[in-house]
């Protein structure tokens, strides 16, 4: 589904030359669920920048359902972002002036293809995440938990080949935090999704399939859990601690 190989990303800063990803290698399979964890300034949000076409990067190559990124023209970019990548982002970025099943579908929305097929879908979704008594409701009427599942609803509304959630959990309390995994694990059993996300939160990661631990730009440890979730977590905060030694 999802091959980095070899990523390389530096930015200039004046005449100094800073390396943020220095030859990331992993893959990410169709239905996985994938955290990266890593202390900041260890290329996360980079690594995340590359593989949503944001950014461009210098050596290495991203592969996504077969098609390679590098190379493609911003009109394509532009549509692998539109119609292959779900994106749920820390801060919802939910339109005010829409009610949330209207949020839901902003997606078909852009593409013009709002039909009964998208229709039917949304309200699949609703009702998958536990939102369907707030579908008409604003964003400014609704907690940060329920913003955050609409958000995800929002992302599988093109049957995305993956989604990229950026912190999803890092504005939320314990319980809108479990609730929100849980939507994302209920995408992954119920419509196969393939969900890869970057997190701070052991917590959130200790319900993912596995977890790649980032130090220095570099794959520090893959970590897959063969355990229960709360024994993973002391795995994941076990390896964290070490990781920062």
């Amino acid at each position: 589904m999802l091959y980095v190989k070899n990523l390389k990303k530096s930015y200039e800063v004046g005449k100094a030359k800073y390396e943020v990803l220095k030859g990331i290698d992993f893959h990410v399979a169709q239905g996985e669920f994938v955290a990266v964890m890593g202390p900041s300034g260890s290329g996360k949000t980079t690594l995340l920048n590359c593989i949503s076409c944001y950014i461009p990067f210098d050596e290495g190559s991203i592969t996504l359902g077969g098609t390679k990124l590098a190379g493609q023209s911003e009109e394509m970019l532009a549509k692998i972002r539109n119609t292959q990548i779900g994106f749920v982002f820390q801060d919802f970025m939910l339109l005010d002036g829409l009610s949330i099943r209207e949020n839901i579908l902003v997606p078909r929305i852009v593409q013009e293809e709002v039909g009964e097929d998208a229709e039917k879908l949304a309200d699949s979704l609703v009702s998958l995440f536990g939102i369907g008594h707030i579908m008409n409701k604003y964003p400014a009427e609704i907690s940060g938990g329920e913003k955050q599942r609409a958000a995800v609803a929002r992302s599988l509304i093109n049957n995305p080949l993956i989604i990229l959630a950026d912190e999803p959990t890092g504005n939320l309390d314990s319980k809108s935090s479990r609730a929100v995994i849980e939507a994302f694990g209920n995408a992954k059993d119920k419509m196969h999704a393939t969900i890869f996300m970057v997190t701070h939160d052991s917590f959130a990661a200790s319900f993912c399939d596995r977890v790649i631990l980032l130090k220095d730009g570099a794959v520090y440890r893959q970590l897959e859990r063969r355990e229960e979730r709360k024994n993973f977590q002391d795995v994941l905060l076990d390896a964290i601690k070490e990781m920062s030694e």
